[in-house]
C-alpha cells in the first residue's frame, strides 16, 4: 500500500514509522527524493528550530542515498517570493510532514498565508488535496496528525469557529500519545460524532491512509494500522506504549471497544454526503473479511470486490 496520509504519534524517530514509511518514500522516486517538514504548530521560532532539529539528524543519515530533507520555517515578515517559495514546495515535495506543537495555532498559520498572501484560507488545504489526488504522502505527526484528519480532537473541548481539519482522512478522528486510561475520550468523540471513526494512537503507532472516490460517487477508504516497537533506548522505554503491548484503540459509536494490530486494515465506503458509512476489517492474520458493524464473515473475498458492490 502506497498511503497519501500518514497520522502517526510517536516519541523519537522509531524506524518503521520513519525509515519505511517516510524515508522509503521518497527515496523510490528516481528524481525526486525531497521530504520537506513544516513545524508551524510549535510557537517561537527557537521551538519552531527544536522540532526541526528532532527529525533533521534522522534524515542526515540518508543523504548519501540522495535524499534531499528541507524545511521551512513560520515568520510573521515572510517576503511574498518567501511564501511562493513554500507553497510550490508543498506542492512538489515528494513527502511532506505537519510537524507537532499546537494544532489550533498551526491550523491558524497555515490558513493565514493562503489569506494573507493569496486571498484564499483555504490554499494549503486545497493543495494538500492536490497532492493526495496526485498519489503523493502527506504525513502528520502529533499535532500535524489531528490537522490532517476532517476534525481536530479538541473538537470535544472548545467551541472552536473552525473545528475542521484538511481532511486526508475523510471522516476520521484521533487522540495522539494516547494511554492507558484515556479510553474514555475516544468513547466520547465516537459517540458525539457517530459518523466518524475515532482512534487512540500511543506511540508509536499510526494510520496509513488513501481515499479516492468510486464511479459511483461514494467515497473509498483504506486504512492500515501500524504498531512500531523499533525505538529501543531503554531511557524512552516508559514513552513507547506500544513496547508494553498497548494497540491502537478504537470504540465504535455505540460503545463497543476494539484494539487493532499492526497490519490490520479496514475498508471503508462512505456515502457522498459524508453522514454515512460501511465498513469491512482485514485482520493482519489473514482469515477473511469481517463485516465492521456486524463483526462477522462478509462474503467478500477482496477489497477489490468490495469497491466494486459500491
Amino acid at each position: 500500500m502506497f498511503p497519501t496520509a500518514l497520522i502517526y504519534s510517536s516519541h523519537n524517530r522509531s524506524e518503521l514509522i520513519h525509515r519505511w514509511w517516510i524515508v522509503e518514500r521518497a527515496l523510490r522516486s528516481p528524481e525526486n527524493k525531497t521530504i520537506l517538514y513544516l513545524p508551524f504548530s510549535m510557537g517561537e521560532m527557537h521551538q519552531q528550530e527544536y522540532s526541526w532539529g528532532t527529525f533533521r539528524w534522522y534524515f542526515d543519515q540518508f543523504r548519501k542515498w540522495g535524499l534531499e530533507p528541507r524545511n521551512f520555517y513560520w515568520r510573521e515578515d515572510l517576503a511574498p517570493q518567501d511564501v511562493e517559495l513554500l507553497f510550490h514546495w508543498i506542492e512538489t515535495s515528494q513527502v511532506v510532514i505537519l510537524g507537532g506543537g499546537n494544532t489550533e495555532l498551526g491550523m491558524e498559520r497555515y490558513r493565514g498565508l493562503g489569506r494573507d498572501y493569496f486571498g484564499n484560507p483555504h490554499l494549503f488545504g486545497e493543495i494538500l488535496r492536490r497532492r493526495q489526488e496526485r498519489g503523493m504522502l502527506t504525513a502528520g505527526f502529533s499535532a500535524g496528525a489531528d490537522q490532517l484528519c476532517s476534525f481536530v480532537i479538541s473538537v470535544l473541548d472548545d467551541h472552536l469557529p473552525d473545528p475542521f481539519g484538511f481532511g486526508l482522512a475523510y471522516n476520521v478522528m484521533t487522540t495522539l500519545h494516547h494511554e492507558w486510561g484515556r479510553e474514555g475520550r475516544i468513547a466520547e468523540a465516537a459517540r458525539r460524532f457517530p459518523h466518524f471513526m475515532v482512534f487512540g494512537l500511543p506511540n508509536d503507532s499510526g494510520l496509513a491512509v488513501d481515499q479516492g472516490r468510486l464511479p459511483s460517487g461514494n467515497i473509498w477508504q483504506i486504512i492500515e494500522f501500524i504498531i512500531d516497537t523499533t525505538w529501543d533506548l531503554p531511557q524512552d522505554a516508559w514513552h513507547i506504549k506500544t513496547r508494553s503491548g498497548m494497540k491502537i484503540e478504537h470504540y465504535y459509536a455505540d460503545g463497543r471497544h476494539w484494539s487493532f494490530q499492526g497490519g490490520d486494515r479496514i475498508v471503508r465506503v462512505i456515502a457522498p454526503n459524508f453522514l454515512e458509512y460501511d465498513a469491512w476489517f482485514l485482520p493482519a492474520h489473514g482469515g477473511g473479511i469481517y463485516h465492521y458493524g456486524t463483526q462477522r464473515p462478509s462474503g467478500y473475498s477482496s477489497v477489490e470486490e468490495i469497491l466494486a458492490h459500491h
